[in-house]
């Protein structure tokens, strides 16, 4: 379980990384929302005393117990299903007490875990059918569960992390050429579908976000939001307004952004820290996202190398789209920004996701 490791193996330059960004987000978030930024500090507390155990724990240990992990995910869904806590209008959430815990973002890193197990045991058959249609049946199962919380952001994000994660582990050209082939005229099809007035694809909700994004003047009190952050993000200009200011004129302080501290953290970045804060955020994200692929390339196994490559993926896609959102290139989706966000659970999966990285990069690659 526990091995003796080579401490010029420890990738200390990913902590250090990790560390810098989340201490900006904890600044940040106290700014938005004093109130939550005790709760972010404790989340970083608890994320790297699990950091430190995932980092010294041997990834095959855990993988050994691949099928365990994926039931145990299923029971965390299904227990969201059945007893979970209701917050505006979504069940995603078990109460425990002393926190809630949000499931479908451990989700995320236990199914990076599980494909990876699966792909790398079925490396020499990944190009066919039935290995294809198993794993795709196998994700749609957690996919579904969590779709109907609803939370189709998080449906989304496990759905390209699935994408890479097989990608990494060989699926042939060819294969990728044909699904590409379909799923590029299907896609059209099905924009042209939701764009109907009276679709019945998507909720409702999710059906005006789309809009308000392609139409803000006609949806006009659906897409304040991200018009308000656009606009806060180019008032920081260069230096920003500062951190825990009281400018009278800041979109910030005057509550023209809700929940500030999680979807649209992005935009309070730019209001208060400037062109310089946010492009130290997108530098550091990209730092970490290189150093996990960095490590998943002189892993020893290949099931190293899909763990690495499928939480850096993760972390780029929710990246990318969290920005994406806050600046008006995307509809609203709710995903939040790795390591920045206010989330006890998502900061602690993500702790737990680099430490079980750190830990591949304990165990290189030998020549």
């Amino acid at each position: 379980m526990f091995k003796q490791y080579q401490l010029r193996d420890f990738k200390l330059r990913l902590v250090v990384f990790v560390y810098a960004i989340t201490i900006l987000g904890i600044l940040v978030i106290g700014s938005a929302k004093v109130e939550y930024q005790s709760q972010q500090v404790l989340g970083m507390v608890l994320g790297t005393i699990a950091m430190l155990i995932f980092a010294l724990m041997d990834y095959h240990f855990m993988l050994n117990f691949y099928w365990l992990i994926y039931l145990f995910n299923l029971g965390l869904l299904l227990a969201v299903e059945f007893v979970g806590t209701k917050v505006n209008g979504a069940q995603r959430w078990l109460d425990l007490k002393v926190m809630r815990f949000q499931p479908s973002e451990l989700t995320k890193l236990l199914l990076i875990l599980f494909f990876a197990k699966l792909f790398a045991k079925y490396q020499e058959h990944i190009n066919t059918w039935r290995v294809i249609v198993m794993s795709g049946i196998l994700l749609l199962v957690p996919l579904y569960l969590v779709k109907e919380q609803p939370d189709l952001s998080t449906t989304i994000t496990i759905a390209f992390v699935f994408c890479v994660l097989i990608y990494i582990g060989g699926l042939s050209y060819k294969i990728i050429g044909t699904v590409l082939a379909i799923l590029i005229p299907s896609a059209i099809i099905f924009i042209n579908l939701i764009m109907q007035e009276g679709q019945e694809i998507l909720d409702s909700y999710q059906f005006t976000r789309i809009m308000a994004w392609l139409n803000p003047a006609e949806y006009a009190d659906d897409a304040y939001q991200q018009q308000n952050s656009i606009i806060a993000i180019g008032s920081g200009q260069l230096y920003g307004k500062g951190l825990y200011n009281n400018d009278i004129s800041s979109v910030k302080n005057g509550n023209f952004i809700v929940e500030p501290q999680t979807d649209f953290i992005f935009a309070v970045t730019g209001e208060e820290l400037g062109f310089i804060g946010c492009a130290a955020v997108i530098i550091l994200l990209a730092l970490i996202v290189m150093e996990c692929l960095w490590i998943g390339k002189n892993a020893r196994e290949q099931e190293g190398t899909i763990i690495c490559c499928g939480f850096g993926g993760l972390i780029a896609f929710q990246s990318l789209v969290n920005i994406c959102v806050a600046t008006g290139l995307m509809p609203n989706t709710g995903i939040p920004l790795p390591f920045v966000s206010y989330g006890l659970t998502s900061l602690v999966m993500l702790y737990m996701g680099i430490g079980i990285v750190l830990n591949v990069g304990l165990q290189p690659k030998k020549y």
